[in-house]
Order: structure tokens, then C-alpha cells, then sequence
């Protein structure tokens, strides 16, 4: 057992009072794998006619759509009431709340606009960006567990993690010395729970193969075909162990579910994700390669 007591606040900063967050650290960790994985792929001219630059510029506008698309999806998929007694929430991001699959559709939008200003087919676009995001899902999940959020169900086992912030009332108002005593009595065992942040950490970040997959030039939809398929099933399959989000579903005992006690908005929203996998790879098997085509590094994009 595990009793979990990790501050989530990396840098405590005087001029700052929200200081630095280990959960920004762990997004920025994302967004510099997919830049130093993606500049080595355009030097090799894996997205022909892009520079350095204009891949520079790629990534910011999925920047955008990743923090844009997250926050909105999570107030549209999970927290729409709320939003309409109080939209200002949408800015408090300090509080909490992005989804993946609103993120998803953020940075397909910024990468469908970014395709379409430099006339390049949008999915040639997509299949390069697939693989370079695994790294950062699974920094996000280390982020989601340092945080304490987003964990599983009780374990019902000699194992498991003991998240603070799921405790009953009666321990929720204790300091952490006191937490940290019951604990070592063995009385918070019963509380354990599944860590699914690093459930999800392995199995998101696994979809990484898909890098190795394309290490050579392959038909167009199947690494966006891979990503999709690999992430709506590990995705569905999480959602057994994780606490659903309790303002969803149905109410009392079955607060969160739709259905019963297994089907969540995770899953859900994962079925398109696994059948639009499924299509991909099927359109994969007549589409055309994209050859790689060697650009100077300091070259400024004609087509912008």
C-alpha cells in the first residue's frame, strides 16, 4: 500500500502565489518530445515542402488546440451545467478539467486550418503528428497521479494506492502526520484504489510504437488509423478500474454510469475513436505514400 502525499506544486515561488505545477511541467514534457521527434522527421523530410519553421509553426497551433479543445471538452463532455450558472469557469484552467478527446478535436482543427494554409492534404498531416503525441499523454498521466485526480476504483486487495482526497469525510479533515499515523496502523488499507494515472501512463504511452511503425514512409491513414484504434480500446478498457466523473449518468449508486455499472462517458466517447481506427487502417490499404522530400533546414516555406 501506498499512502500518496506528493506536492503538486513543483516551485513554490514568492511573486507567484499559484507557483509552478508539476502538471504544466509534465505538458510542456509533452510538447518538447513532439518537437525534438518531429524536427528529426521533417530534417528527414517526412512532411515534404516544411522547414523547420513552418513545423515550428505546426506545433504551435496544436499547442493551442490541445489547451483550446481540452478545456471546452471537458466543459461540453463533462461539466455543461456548471459552465451555464457560471462561465467564467472556463478560464479557472488553475482549477482543473481538460479531456482528451476534446483535445483531440483541437488539435485536428488547428491541424486541418495549418494543412489548409500550406496545401498540404490534411491527413499527410495528421498521420506525422500521430506519432509524436504518445510521450506526452502518458507525461499527462504522471501529472494526473502527482495531482492526486483521476483515480481508480477500490482495489479490494492487499494492494493499491491511497489517495487522500477519496477518503471519507471523518479522514478528509485530518492533517498529514495524523493521515500518515492511520496509515501506518493499517486502517486505510480498505480506502486503497487502483492507479489508474499509471494504468493509463503504460498504455497510452505504449501507443508510442506507432513512431517505429512509420519509421519508414507508410500509405496515408495509418498511422492516424493505429492511434485511434490503440487509444479508444485502452481507453474503453481503463474506464473498468477508474472512477467515473459522478456529475455524469445516472444518480445515487450509479452516478456517473449510463448504463448500469460499466458504460462512462470515457467509453463513450472512445467508441467513434475505435471504429474511425478501424476505417483508417481499412482506407490505408489503397492509399497513396507519402515520399519524403529533403528540405534545407533554414529554408522559409514558399507556400506561405
Amino acid at each position: 500500500m501506498y499512502l500518496h502525499n506528493i506536492d503538486s506544486v513543483a516551485l513554490h515561488l514568492p511573486f507567484w502565489p499559484h507557483g509552478i505545477h508539476w502538471y504544466g511541467i509534465m505538458y510542456l514534457l509533452g510538447f518538447a518530445a513532439a518537437y525534438f521527434l518531429g524536427m528529426r522527421r521533417i530534417r528527414a523530410g517526412r512532411l515534404p515542402g516544411v522547414s523547420e519553421e513552418g513545423f515550428s509553426d505546426l506545433l504551435f497551433y496544436a499547442m493551442v488546440g490541445v489547451v483550446v479543445g481540452g478545456r471546452i471538452g471537458y466543459i461540453v463532455f463533462y461539466n455543461l451545467p456548471e459552465f451555464l450558472a457560471d462561465p467564467l469557469m472556463l478560464f479557472r484552467i488553475n482549477e482543473g478539467g481538460m479531456s482528451f478527446h476534446g483535445g483531440l478535436i483541437g488539435v485536428m482543427v488547428a491541424v486541418g486550418w495549418w494543412s489548409w494554409k500550406h496545401k498540404l492534404h490534411v491527413f499527410d498531416t495528421i498521420d506525422f503528428v500521430a506519432p509524436l503525441v504518445p510521450p506526452g499523454l502518458a507525461f499527462g498521466r504522471i501529472g494526473n497521479f502527482i495531482n492526486g485526480e483521476l483515480w481508480g476504483k477500490l482495489t479490494q486487495s492487499d494492494w493499491g494506492v491511497i489517495f487522500p482526497q477519496s477518503l471519507p469525510e471523518t479522514y478528509a479533515r485530518m492533517t498529514h502526520a495524523q493521515l500518515q499515523a492511520v496509515y501506518e496502523s493499517g486502517a486505510l488499507n480498505q480506502f486503497a484504489r487502483h492507479p489508474t494515472q499509471l494504468y493509463q501512463a503504460a498504455l497510452e504511452g505504449s501507443i508510442f510504437v506507432i513512431f517505429w511503425i512509420t519509421a519508414k514512409p507508410r500509405a496515408r491513414y495509418l498511422a492516424s488509423g493505429w492511434f485511434a484504434l490503440l487509444y479508444g480500446i485502452f481507453r474503453f478498457l481503463i474506464e473498468f478500474v477508474r472512477v467515473p466523473d459522478a456529475q455524469m449518468g445516472l444518480s445515487g449508486s450509479q452516478a456517473g454510469y449510463y448504463a448500469g455499472d460499466w458504460l462512462t462517458m470515457g467509453q463513450i466517447l472512445s467508441v467513434p475513436l475505435i471504429l474511425l481506427g478501424l476505417v483508417f487502417l481499412y482506407m490505408s490499404r489503397t492509399s497513396p505514400v507519402l515520399q519524403p522530400q529533403p528540405a534545407p533546414a533554414n529554408e522559409v516555406e514558399a507556400k506561405q
